[in-house]
């Protein structure tokens, strides 16, 4: 009897169900981004001519030449890795994508340089949450451990993916494949979806000869492009392969498009060890969600009963009297079994037991770990680290890429968070940036950043005005500005803040008086620190303020100093034209006197003369008839 372990059970029922499911009218192709880290020109490869993008503006690091490690790799001639010069965490953003379920694929690989010997090992998060860590040797093993891969929802039109220094080596990424699937793919629960990522443990093909990818199957391109590993036997001679070339009904169907290929190899027990049991080494104290393959391709099974067996997963009875004639109702018809298994362990064994009949087939096998997604933080408090990390300039060693606050394992440098329970979200309630040679001004949108309860920037070169905003902070109980370059005066809205408790101030060029509503609280224990400030006034320790003016009267002072300004220079001016009038007058004088004294004594003769013959003519006028009698 199967004990209640909170398993959840995908019968070919169910599998039917989602089959009927299918739309009515032909839906377009899914999404498919595929990018050729580090190459400057779009790359197809060979046999499939699969188009990856060249690598531009999706985020930081170095391009350069790289070696792949594994066969599986694509077969490309370039990397991008990250040195730790540019900080801890570097992240692929990639926008524009639709919502929905999503395969992501990374491909990792090794730098193709001289200096360049050892083999990074590096953290690597999608979407937030931590999906796999590199174990050491991982570039000596030719399978699986070249990429890693997770199915996840994308819901905000980004995919962000990840790449965070152990301090082993750069991180180095040869190629990212963020391919679309079926919104219900891989259905195991109520957990299925949004809370939860599946992380791709083991895929494996069993009786197959090769390893392939779905493109190499023909699969239905909605499945993605899923990689089969083979596996020719579980070990100890114990089992051995079978094939058919009959097609196979039902697999090539929603939500999972499973390649009909796969159920036309398999693996059987032999009449020595009846029982079909596969083991692995796999990380404890998580829960994994197991899919099992089935097609009854034995020419010797013809109806049901004929083969009938128990599966067991780590001694449990997780299904009991699995018959696959009997519950698909037909011979090379596909059969999926799923379940969530909890394992403290770290070991996970699958045992097939037959109870009637010698012997026990599969065909297939999926193991994913489950990971619980991370709440991302606040997209308001993420823009505002990203304004704030832009004025200051941070320097790249900084990192500050990706989300702030997850993964937990790896945050921002100089960013404290805390879980919000309303919100269901991380928020950022301390900054710690001092003595780092920052430089630039504090933008106003700090303001957004709505939980901070300290601020320590002291010791920088920052500079500017220290912004009002800051006043709207209400939770804030430390701010330390000291010894930077801030000018300009305090901004009144410092003193609402009613839970503030130590201001430093000290060691910069502010000017003005203190805030009153400040100045008043020195006597409430609280610690403020406005020293060496050569231009603050207004409470002990400081210079004593000259009077108050208000606002107004500080506009109308300086009006009446502009206008008088105004009137002065009018002035001046009109006294400057009118003496340089004067003196050119002057000097056309000076110049014009020889002539004119000539001018005038000419005159003079002139008017002479002619008083003369006028004398003359009248003389003559009166002594005429005396003549003439």
């Amino acid at each position: 009897m199967l004990r209640p372990r909170g398993f959840f059970v995908l019968f070919f029922i169910s599998f039917c169900f989602f089959s009927s499911l299918k739309p009515s009218f032909p839906r377009p192709a899914p999404y498919v981004m595929r990018i050729s880290c580090g190459a400057r020109a779009d790359v197809r490869t060979s046999p499939t001519n699969t188009l990856w993008y060249k690598d531009f503006a999706y985020t930081g690091g170095i391009p350069a030449n790289g070696t792949r490690p594994s066969f599986i790799t694509p077969s490309l001639d370039t990397l991008r890795y990250f040195p730790l010069s540019e900080g801890p965490e570097n992240c692929y953003n990639i926008n524009r994508v639709p919502h929905g379920h999503y395969t992501v694929r990374i491909f990792f690989g090794l730098v193709a340089e001289p200096n360049f010997n050892n083999e990074p090992l590096f953290d690597v998060s999608i979407e937030g949450t931590l999906a796999y860590s590199l174990p050491s040797g991982w570039s000596n093993h030719d399978d699986e451990q070249a990429f890693v891969e997770a199915l996840v929802f994308l819901e905000d039109g980004t995919a962000s993916l990840c790449f965070h220094s152990t301090g082993h080596g750069d991180p180095a990424v040869m190629a990212i494949e963020i391919l679309q699937v079926d919104d219900g793919a891989y259905y195991f629960g109520p957990g299925h979806g949004q809370g939860t990522i599946l992380r791709t443990v083991k895929r494996y093909s069993c009786g197959s000869e090769h390893q392939k990818f779905g493109a190499d199957y023909s699969a239905d391109s909605w499945g993605g492009d899923r990689f089969w590993d083979s596996r020719l036997t579980f070990g100890q001679s114990n089992d051995h392969t079978i094939s058919t070339t009959n097609s196979i009904k039902v697999p090539s169907s929603s939500p999972n498009f499973y390649p009909e290929a796969l159920y036309q190899t398999a693996l059987i027990s032999t009449d020595n060890q009846p029982d079909l049991v596969y083991t692995m080494d796999i990380d404890p104290n998580r829960n994994y969600s197991v899919w099992l393959h089935f097609a009854e391709i034995d020419p010797s099974v013809t109806a049901a009963g004929k083969r009938v067996f128990d599966i067991l997963i780590n001694g449990d009875a997780v299904f009991r009297d699995v018959d696959i004639v009997k519950m698909t109702g037909a011979i090379n018809t596909a059969l999926v079994l799923n379940t969530t298994v909890p394992v403290s362990g770290r070991g996970l064994t699958i045992s097939l037991h037959p109870t009637k009949g010698n012997h026990a087939i599969i065909n297939a096998i999926e193991i994913f770990e489950i990971v619980a997604a991370e709440s991302k933080t606040l997209p308001d408090e993420v823009r505002a680290l990203q304004s704030l990390k832009t004025a200051l300039g941070l320097p790249l060693r900084f990192g500050w890429n990706g989300d702030p606050c997850v993964p937990q394992q790896h945050p921002w440098s100089g960013a404290d968070c805390q879980f919000d329970k309303v919100s269901n979200k991380w928020v950022i309630d301390g900054l710690g940036l001092d003595n780092q040679g920052l430089r630039g001004f504090l933008p106003a949108d700090i303001s957004k950043l709505h939980n901070l309860q300290s601020i320590n920037f002291s010791g920088n070169s920052i500079g500017g005005v220290i912004p009002s905003s800051l006043g709207t902070i209400s939770s804030l109980e430390v701010l330390d500005l000291s010894y930077n370059f801030f000018n300009g005066s305090i901004p009144e809205s410092l003193g609402q803040l009613t839970s503030l408790r130590i201001l430093n101030l000290n060691g910069n060029s502010l000017s003005g008086r203190v805030p009153a509503a400040l100045g008043g609280r020195l006597l409430h224990r609280a610690s403020f620190n406005f020293t060496d400030n050569a231009g603050l006034c207004g409470i002990p320790g400081l210079r004593t303020c000259g009077p108050h003016l208000s606002a107004g009267a500080r506009v109308g002072i300086g009006l009446g100093v502009c206008v008088s300004f105004l009137l002065i220079a009018t002035c001046l001016t009109c006294w400057w034209k009118r003496r340089q009038n004067i003196l050119r007058a002057q000097r056309i004088g000076a110049r014009d006197a020889p002539y004119a004294k000539a001018r005038t004594q000419f005159n003079r003769d002139v008017q002479l003369t002619r008083h003369h013959g006028h004398e003359h003519a009248r003389t003559a006028a009166e002594n005429g008839p005396s003549l003439l009698a």
